[in-house]
């Protein structure tokens, strides 16, 4: 059933995940600021923990969208503790890695953080903050999943894919995969989204308590190599239906969203194949709006 998977990977998202860069081109099509006044809401985005994207690298249109909503972003480059995180009112955290598998994805793959940086993150946000949480494909559920793990979600650490067109995920509310939530209504009918899509990554389990907001359906698998972009015949398959890719939760006085996917936040480029993809992507023309929309939730303004 799955002999056709290696080929689309080897065509399609091996070539994009080789040499990926950010897209120094982008400009948001966002005009309109949400947070005007003196004292700006301030996003940290990790850099400390060999982070595969960061501020002014493939996370630079991420940082551009909410820099056009007026939202102060700064790169964070101290261990998560409670000095570092004081003064934060939003902590992302894009797919980031133990030291031990920046150069070899291959299993085994590694925690990025420390028992105690976990604690201090899990107390952070209890008591108010908040965190965006991605991580995308093998190797990066791994180094995430104990920190994932402390708030109730279970990561793959794999491939999700659709085993019959082979297409990189469109989630719809025509078809019940996109869910109506504060993210995805947005404050105005102009913010509301009808599509999101995405770009390979993984599928991961929530706790009962969240809200769903990108939901797997069949025929999605997961796909479960032991070396990254290695894939054959006796590879590990399973089913990712009803899994999910992206979701939140209230915790505590604080709020979690978790996305099992980065591209679809920013812009990216693959130089030698003139490949491009992310935000300005068919079929990704409201995944800016679903960015700003999230930051919002996470900023407790909608």
């Amino acid at each position: 059933m799955y002999r056709f998977f290696p080929f689309l990977i080897l065509l399609t998202s091996l070539s994009i995940s080789a040499q990926q860069a950010g897209d120094t081109s982008f400009t948001p099509v966002n005009k309109k600021q949400s947070y005007t006044g003196p004292e700006k809401p301030l996003v940290l985005i990790d850099e400390v923990h060999n982070n595969f994207h960061t501020m002014n690298g493939r996370y630079q249109a991420f940082t551009k969208v909410l820099q056009s909503d007026g939202i102060l972003v700064k790169p964070n480059r101290s261990k998560f503790n409670t000095d570092s995180l004081k003064t934060a009112d939003v902590l992302v955290i894009a797919n980031a890695l133990n030291e031990k598998n920046t150069e070899n994805w291959n299993l085994p793959n590694y925690s990025a953080f420390t028992r105690e940086e976990i604690e201090s993150v899990y107390h952070w946000v209890k008591d108010g903050g908040s965190l965006l949480l991605i991580a995308d494909h093998m190797p990066f559920p791994a180094a995430a999943g104990e920190l994932a793990a402390i708030f109730g979600f279970q990561f793959c650490n794999g491939f999700a894919l659709d085993s019959t067109n082979r297409s990189l995920t469109i989630f719809k509310r025509s078809n019940g995969t996109l869910f109506s939530h504060p993210v995805t209504n947005g404050s105005l009918p102009a913010e509301s989204i009808d599509s999101v899509r995405t770009f390979t990554g993984q599928a991961f389990l929530i706790p009962y308590s969240a809200q769903p907001i990108l939901m797997f359906t069949k025929p999605t698998v997961s796909l479960m190599p032991k070396n990254a972009w290695e894939f054959d015949d006796k590879t590990p398959v399973i089913s990712a239906d009803h899994w999910y890719q992206g979701a939140t939760l209230e915790f505590g006085k604080g709020r979690i969203a978790v996305f099992g996917e980065a591209a679809m936040f920013t812009a990216q480029y693959v130089p030698q194949n003139n490949v491009w993809f992310g935000l300005k992507s068919e079929g990704a023309e409201q995944n800016e709006q679903f960015l700003l929309n999230l930051m919002h939730w996470l900023l407790k303004s909608i």
